[in-house]
């Protein structure tokens, strides 16, 4: 599975981005999808996962409604709408593709080492 992001850029704080994510390669809805993101001198952080069919979606208690994954299964594409963005919210952020598991509710997605594919990811810069 290929996936390449797209949608970062440069914004102040307060407005919005929102960052998708094309797969190729494979049947899209096979797959759970997610978003993570790293900041410079930080490791990877999860940010969001959303089901194979849409159905279920978790977020990272620092995105939590600020925040929302979607994905669009006829497009090959999962969307995260990023609101009300904060400085802290600059990183690079990258898309991952993981088994149909990957979103149950115990399931262990906020662990980098779960997910399968990773997409090269799109940077983030929130300023103040």
């Amino acid at each position: 599975v290929q996936l390449v992001e797209s949608g970062g850029g440069l914004v102040q704080a307060g407005n919005s981005l929102r960052l998708s994510c094309v797969a190729s390669g494979d049947s899209f809805s096979n797959y759970g999808m997610g978003w993570w993101r790293q900041a410079p001198g930080k490791e990877r952080e999860f940010v969001s996962v959303i089901s194979w069919n849409g159905a279920n979606a978790y977020y990272a208690d620092s995105v939590r409604g600020r925040f929302i994954i979607s994905r669009d299964n006829a497009k090959n594409t999962v969307y995260l709408q990023s609101n009300s963005l904060k400085p802290e919210d600059t990183a690079v952020y990258y898309c991952a593709a993981g088994t149909k598991e990957i979103a149950d509710p115990y399931s262990a997605y906020d662990i980098e080492e779960e997910w399968d594919y990773w997409g090269q990811g799109t940077q983030v810069t929130v300023s103040s």
